[in-house]
């Protein structure tokens, strides 16, 4: 049996988390920007921070497991 949980929740999260696309934190003009399609650099560091930080709590803290079989 194979654990999906890995695979579908790091996709979730970096379609969600991709700058510009819902938010950007930090933005171009103000502190948060909503849907502007646009990112710099401080945001993909922040955006990737969030990420990890999100990825690690729910697959190893939470323990989410989604198997097939």
């Amino acid at each position: 049996m194979l654990d999906w949980a890995p695979i579908l929740v790091g996709l979730l999260l970096f379609i969600l988390l991709s700058p510009g696309l819902l938010f950007q934190l930090p933005g171009n003009n103000r502190t948060v920007e909503f849907g502007n399609f646009q990112t710099n650099g401080k945001a993909i560091v922040i955006h990737t921070l969030l990420f990890f930080g999100l990825f690690t709590i729910l697959i190893l803290a939470v323990g989410v497991h989604i198997y097939t079989g």
